[in-house]
């Protein structure tokens, strides 16, 4: 989920929806004492955006379809509360892309996190989000289109990637304690104190496995997962930072949605993803994509 304030009316990291009478904000990290470190997901990054003087804006997770495509969340991509998109993006996949940078002193990470190194692109799409008022139908998708040879030249050993689920994915792992996924991200590890007053970041990647509990009700509608957070058998939950990142079928490749919006600024309830397994999405990400010859390499095989 983001790191940045959610925009409009609201608390800080937090917006009150009052129609359903609870709590939102953007996601951040992978949380919970379940957690492992990621080095599995190699194509899974830390992104950081800017605004047009190259100022630091915010930062996400996301995931690369294809040496060309990273898949993350519309209020990543997005700069203002009118959905428009931010200058550019810099994305790192190391597994600890953040770990040695000091906030205080702005002090780098050896990764160059969030000045220098990764690799960068001005490319940037935004399914339609403008806030999450709209809830289910956010349009939380958003992408990163990087120019050929990128990633290669500074990631030589990537070489594998993200799947997108074919339409309906989700509904075939289908509900409650056996519909597992994976989830991966960089955000927050451990949010404490009320209202989530203080954190404690780490800016790894991280990963470790929910469960959906919805996809069909008031808050998910059919446009997002509704994961479980309770630590129990060995879950995890996610928290800022950790949005546009991957939730995997299972232990899978396949991406069924992106990391998008909490309950409570604590990290603490459940999380939703926004669906990336819809004709929808999908069509927007060929109309994107086909033109510049990409959308073949993350085409999924419909069933």
């Amino acid at each position: 989920m983001s790191s940045k304030v959610v925009r409009l009316a609201l608390l800080p990291l937090a917006l009150v929806l009052a129609s359903a009478s609870l709590l939102a904000a953007p996601t951040g990290a992978v949380t919970g004492k379940n957690i492992v470190r990621d080095v599995e997901h190699d194509y899974v990054g830390l992104v950081a955006f800017y605004d047009s003087d190259g100022v630091f804006l915010e930062r996400c997770t996301g995931t690369l379809l294809s040496p060309e495509v990273f898949l993350t969340a519309g209020h990543c991509v997005t700069a203002d509360p009118e959905g428009v998109v931010s200058a550019s993006a810099r994305i790192w996949f190391e597994q600890d892309a953040g770990v040695g940078y000091d906030p205080v002193t702005d002090t780098p990470a050896p990764s160059g996190y969030p000045v220098s190194g990764g690799v960068t692109s001005a490319s940037l799409y935004n399914y339609g989000f403008s806030d999450l008022a709209g809830i289910p139908e956010s349009h939380d998708v958003g992408l990163v289109v990087l120019e050929p040879g990128a990633v290669a030249a500074v990631y030589p050993q990537l070489d594998t990637y993200g799947q997108l689920g074919a339409v309906g994915a989700a509904d075939v792992v289908g509900t409650g304690v056996d519909a597992g996924v994976t989830v991966s991200g960089y955000g927050v590890t451990r949010v404490n104190g009320k209202n989530g007053n203080h954190t404690v970041s780490y800016r790894e990647r991280l990963a470790g496995h929910t469960f959906i509990i919805s996809t069909h009700n008031t808050k998910t509608g059919g446009y997002n997962l509704q994961l479980a957070a309770n630590p129990g058998d060995g879950r995890v939950g996610t928290c800022f930072g950790d949005s546009g990142g991957p939730v995997f079928a299972g232990d899978t490749t396949t991406v069924l949605a992106v990391n998008s919006w909490l309950k409570n600024a604590s990290c603490a309830g459940q999380s939703f993803a926004y669906r990336v397994d819809t004709a929808g999405v999908q069509s927007w990400l060929e109309s994107i994509l086909a033109p510049r010859g990409l959308w073949d390499a993350v085409a999924p095989a419909q069933a």
